[in-house]
């Protein structure tokens, strides 16, 4: 027997906290009964819906996905453009991606149906950090860095210190190549500290998620996450079994 919003976030249906929402606001049926009470446990024979739609129990997927620039970080896109979903292929379950990456913006991403992962993947909580390497208009000065070191505050929202590394420059061109490592996962984060040291983003790769890198894999490629990895990110979000 499960707790059913852990039942609901295993089966992809949304987040644990997402899942307890639903209950609480009676959108969830347990054996054609509507179920209010959070803690309530389920078994495997239960039948249980949401909005009158039965769910059943996928199989986990993790995928790790070096997405490309011009492709939207959703599911679904009402604009029909090209999303992260359509470059998974062989894959039956439902998956989304962990957070997002801009439409212009490259690098690695995580898909899964494991709402409950995806959730303390994406909460501040637990300091997952995040590595991008941005072509930047201007050359930083130390001064600027040393900004982005003790954190920013961008309209008036204070942002963490980040790890700030230059990579190269070139001052005929005014351009820098800087790295970065935040922990958060706002909106345009990168581009809205960088902006606000003066030095705006011409390009952002995302090269590092915790301790996966796109090592072996070109823009476009996908693969399963393996389960020694798979295993680290738990214990980094403390669902290690």
């Amino acid at each position: 027997m499960e707790r059913l919003q852990k039942v609901l976030a295993h089966a992809g249906v949304a987040s644990r906290r997402q899942a307890e929402k639903l209950i609480t606001s009676g959108h969830v049926r347990v054996n054609q009964t509507v179920v209010t009470e959070l803690g309530t446990k389920v078994g495997v024979h239960d039948a249980i819906s949401v909005d009158n739609v039965p769910i059943t129990a996928e199989a986990p997927v993790y995928m790790l996905l070096y997405k490309p620039r011009g492709v939207v970080s959703t599911a679904h896109d009402d604009k029909q453009r090209k999303t992260v979903v359509d470059l998974i292929e062989n894959v039956p379950q439902r998956i989304y991606p962990v957070g997002r990456l801009d439409y212009d913006t490259s690098g690695l991403l995580l898909l899964t149906n494991d709402g409950e992962l995806a959730n303390r993947l994406t909460h501040p909580r637990y300091e997952v950090e995040k590595t991008y390497v941005a072509r930047v208009t201007g050359v930083p000065t130390n001064d600027a860095l040393r900004q982005l070191r003790q954190g920013v505050t961008v309209e008036g929202e204070p942002y963490a210190p980040a790890k700030t590394k230059m990579l190269s420059y070139d001052q005929k061109k005014k351009t820098a190549i800087v790295q970065l490592t935040i922990h958060e996962g706002r909106n345009h984060q990168v581009k809205k500290m960088l902006a606000a040291v003066g030095y705006p983003v011409e390009k952002l790769k995302r090269e590092q998620y915790g301790f996966l890198t796109l090592k072996g894999l070109q823009s476009g490629d996908s693969r399963h996450l393996k389960p020694e990895e798979l295993k680290e990110l738990k214990r980094l979000t403390g669902l290690a079994d």
